[in-house]
């Protein structure tokens, strides 16, 4: 039985209040992802993509059943296709498979339209989309467990077609995100590498190391900063562009008991960061002063490696 949880801004004293409890009715939850308007919350794991109204809390019908051939889900992000600025679905999976479910005109349902199988079906390990471009196709990036980072267009009729793919050298993508020039930023998981590459054919302009393992990446482009989950004592921050190399600060958590990725983001458009832990909790964390805001009780111990925020730009 996997559940989550969702919090809201509270208008008192704590910062967050518990709003609800969602429940899957079985196996792990390896992805969560809110909508570009907020609306639609979609949880993908061992039993892959489930789908809720977020002000409704009901269940929303969802054609994808296919996770027993393409494996657990692994990654998840809603894109807007164009001209319609439709939400799609778009999600990784285990076997190698990107699939998606756009939103059926007029309906509260999903349809799973296009499903593709990149290389040689390493898990996809991560993905992102450009939310800066304005075509009419949209950008995405996919990293490959087998250290492959790969741009895709999705056109208007919800159909992939490839950009380039590139193979780094020694480097496992966790993360990837675009920069406002169609640039690429990948985090790399066990060198700790942060990569740029050419938003074009995917050469590599800028390259260091944070100096830990990534277990997870989260980039805000209006701030021009990029956090990462050091899989040691929390949460470390940096510079995106140009500003050295070294860390912007730490946000520093309990010590964890097990070295396991934990998912990192940005919220309320940049000001706070939020982060899991491997001890029930969700720690809120000021950006600018570097303080604990608050600790989210999600559960009385165990993992919280997955998490999602609304509003993060």
């Amino acid at each position: 039985m996997s559940f989550f949880a969702r919090w809201i801004r509270a208008k008192s004293n704590q910062r967050y209040k518990l709003l609800t409890r969602l429940t899957a009715p079985s196996g792990s939850v390896h992805a969560l992802a809110i909508s570009n308007d907020g609306q639609l919350l979609a949880c993908g794991g061992t039993e892959g993509v489930k789908l809720w109204d977020i002000n409704s809390q009901k269940e929303l019908a969802c054609s994808s059943h296919h996770h027993e051939s393409q494996g657990t889900v692994s990654c998840a992000a809603w894109t807007l296709t164009r001209p319609t600025a439709a939400e799609t679905l778009c999600y990784g999976a285990g076997l190698g498979y990107v699939s998606n479910l756009p939103l059926t005109a007029g309906q509260k349902r999903f349809q799973e339209i296009c499903t593709r199988r990149l290389g040689s079906g390493f898990e996809i390990t991560c993905l992102s989309w450009d939310s800066t471009s304005s075509e009419a196709n949209t950008r995405i990036t996919v990293g490959t467990r087998d250290k492959i980072v790969q741009v895709l267009l999705l056109n208007a009729n919800s159909q992939l077609q490839s950009v380039f793919a590139v193979r780094l050298d020694n480097t496992v993508p966790k993360s990837v995100a675009f920069a406002e020039n169609r640039d690429i930023y990948v985090f790399g998981l066990y060198d700790g590498n942060f990569i740029t590459l050419e938003g074009t054919d995917g050469t590599v302009v800028r390259e260091f190391s944070c100096q830990s393992v990534i277990g997870h990446a989260a980039v805000s482009l209006k701030r021009g900063l990029f956090v990462v989950d050091n899989a040691t004592d929390g949460f470390t921050m940096y510079h995106l562009e140009n500003e050295g190399e070294e860390p912007v600060r730490t946000f520093t958590t309990a010590v964890p008991s097990m070295s396991v990725p934990k998912q990192v983001a940005f919220g309320e458009e940049g000001k706070v960061i939020a982060g899991g832990s491997d001890n029930g909790l969700v720690y809120i964390f000021d950006r600018k002063a570097g303080e604990l805001l608050e600790a989210l009780h999600h559960a009385d111990g165990g993992l919280v490696q997955t998490i999602a925020v609304s509003g993060n730009r």
